[in-house]
């Protein structure tokens, strides 16, 4: 009876396990970041939440030696734009000059600069059923 039960369960977590991993993963490389202070944040973002919203997932991470590596995972099949922000004083949020310029470094999918807000069709790119590294440039 113990073996049984003590199978069932190994087969049920093995189950649960592998249910669980269900998408890609995509890895964000960022080698260009000009100081260690503060935290690089990313967050991944659709159409609907691309300069709207929070993304639909978010996470941040030290530097070290002027690079960051970050991983979301679990992204299901669709279109996204990634946004890249380095956080120097922890303030969670971009700072601004006096003009509207930007203070603190950041960037998105597709290495996209425009001059004005940031536009989703300029950072989109397609995941599907492979796992990606993407690498964004400050």
């Amino acid at each position: 009876m113990k073996k049984l039960i003590l199978s069932l369960t190994i087969a049920l977590a093995s189950f649960l396990g592998f249910s669980q991993d269900s998408g890609v993963s995509i890895t964000v490389i960022v080698d260009n970041v000009t100081n260690n202070k503060g935290k690089v944040s990313m967050a991944l973002h659709t159409a609907d939440t691309f300069m709207k919203s929070k993304g639909i997932m978010s996470t941040e991470t030290d530097i070290k030696d002027g690079k960051v590596t970050l991983t979301f995972k679990n992204v299901q099949a669709g279109q996204y734009a990634i946004m890249v922000l380095h956080d120097e004083n922890n303030n969670k949020k971009m700072d601004y000059m006096e003009n509207g310029m930007p203070l603190e470094s950041y960037g998105m999918s597709n290495n996209a600069m425009t001059m004005g807000p940031p536009q989703y069709d300029d950072a989109k790119f397609e995941v599907e059923n492979e796992d990606l590294t993407l690498h964004i440039r400050f």
